[in-house]
């Protein structure tokens, strides 16, 4: 019975130890505990490798949206640029591995503002990236999210060519006022709303016109003009394009982008009043040379030089040459365009305008006239509108070389016999044919008292604004 009580009390005195030691239950807990550590911390490496994933397309995002406004894709339509975009970011976003599901929506769209064009570029995607042991809870992908913007203006380098009608029918005052006012100034000479400029006018071309101090003898119709006031149309046209010199240069430097500039004359032949060497800095001398644009001056009413007025083509009538001016810019130049070269009469092949290397300016005609013709062709005098012996305008348009065409509206003249006989039978083509020969967008036309230099300026904003859109 003794050893039973002492066995009892050492089992008792077991137990109580048994009770008292925790050691068992540490490793219990540090097993039960190393699920949820292990899954934490796969759960860390894949939004570890998720972060590292969607940073990659974050930066291929970037990337793509400053493809889109490299300067070869600026001369690209913001459609094609978003196709070649899309293609970009489709090559790179193959080569990020651990993703699946990936999409992208990329938007390419332009804006014109002012004289130039914003183009914005968007790029958003969205995907999953794959997880590894985080997949032991069920998780078996992390979402991926990211978007990229930019935007920038292109503006391209341009050669402007201005082809500018100096023939006698420039010469007519501009705005109704002032044809009024030479008509009944012109009364001995029927009524003339032209002030035509002769250097030895015949008595029935000066008939009542007050003598000219220079000359003593009575002045032909363009001193008649000077001393009433009256202005020509061709000083309106002398202003707009004097100002179109300045906005040029201010546009060029606003859009960062270099503009050249040539400026001819058409009457009875093609004159050279200024050209540069296709730098903008140059503007601000081509403004001073175009102050001296002036109306053709002829010897008498009937004959355009003195002592040759009986030979064909040198020195009749005809007088406003308009498809030979076109035809003679038309050319292409056949040297290779650089800064150092001088356009002369002829327009170089055009560019794109980037100012990448091997690249060229993008050439622009731009025309101010009334659009009537007055030729000799094929023995015969030829009066009609623009394009009506040889269709130039066609021709360059397909060389790539936008044509903008300023028409000054070739006013009924009912009580001019010369007008009645020879213009008025086609007097409603006149209009339609210029437009014809203009670019898409790229005409205007000023009716009499209408302003040139606004309307120049405008013409010149739309042609700038639009120039880059060529592919």
């Amino acid at each position: 019975m003794h050893r039973i009580r002492l066995l009892s009390r050492r089992l008792g005195a077991v137990a109580a130890a048994l009770s008292r030691d925790r050691r068992g239950n540490v490793a219990v807990l540090t097993a039960l505990m190393m699920i949820p550590m292990v899954t934490a911390l796969g759960m860390g490496a894949d939004y570890a490798m998720q972060k590292q994933r969607q940073d990659r397309l974050a930066g291929i995002a970037d990337a793509t949206a400053l493809y889109a406004l490299t300067p070869t894709l600026m001369t690209y339509t913001s459609t094609t640029a978003q196709t070649k975009a899309q293609q970009f970011w489709a090559s790179q976003a193959a080569m990020v591995g651990g993703t699946s599901g990936v999409t992208d929506t990329i938007t390419v769209t332009d804006t014109p503002q002012g004289t130039a064009v914003l183009r914005t570029v968007a790029v958003s995607f969205s995907g999953t990236s794959s997880t590894y042991l985080t997949s032991l809870i069920g998780v078996t992908s992390l979402p991926l999210a990211g978007s990229a913007g930019a935007s920038s203006k292109l503006a391209p380098q341009i050669n402007f060519y201005l082809l500018v009608d100096t023939s006698p029918s420039m010469a007519i005052a501009a705005t109704q006022a002032d044809i009024n006012t030479m008509v009944s100034n012109t009364s001995a000479q029927g009524g003339c709303a032209f002030a035509c400029h002769e250097s030895n006018p015949v008595s029935g071309d000066t008939a009542g016109n007050p003598t000219d101090p220079s000359t003593h003898q009575p002045g032909d119709n363009y001193f008649l003009a000077r001393k009433l006031g009256v202005t020509l149309r061709i000083d309106l046209v002398n202003q707009a394009v004097s100002s179109l010199m300045s906005t040029a240069s201010t546009t060029a430097t606003k859009n960062n982008t270099t503009y050249g500039v040539s400026v001819s004359t058409i009457d009875y032949r093609v004159g050279q009043l200024y050209q540069t060497n296709n730098i903008s800095t140059h503007l601000s001398a081509a403004k001073s040379a175009v102050g001296t644009l002036d109306q053709l001056e002829v010897a008498y009413n009937g004959c355009i030089i003195y002592n040759n007025c009986n030979a064909n083509n040198a020195g009749n009538d005809q007088d406003s040459f308009l498809d030979l001016g076109i035809s003679t810019l038309g050319t292409l130049n056949s040297a290779a365009y650089s800064s150092a070269n001088t356009p002369g009469y002829q327009m170089y092949t055009p560019g794109q305008g980037t100012g990448n290397t091997g690249d060229s300016p993008q050439e622009m005609l731009f025309i101010i006239s009334d659009g009537v013709i007055d030729a000799y062709s094929n023995g015969n005098r030829v009066m009609a509108p623009i394009n009506t012996l040889v269709d130039n305008c066609t021709a360059i348009k397909a060389k790539g070389i936008r044509i903008a065409f300023l028409y000054l509206t070739y006013n009924p003249l009912p009580t001019n016999s010369f007008y009645n006989s020879n213009i008025a039978p086609f007097q409603s083509s006149i209009a339609t044919a210029a437009q014809a020969c203009a670019s898409p967008g790229l005409f205007t036309e000023v009716n009499t008292g209408g302003d040139i230099t606004s309307a120049l300026t405008n013409l010149f904003q739309v042609a700038v604004t639009t120039a880059r859109l060529t592919k």
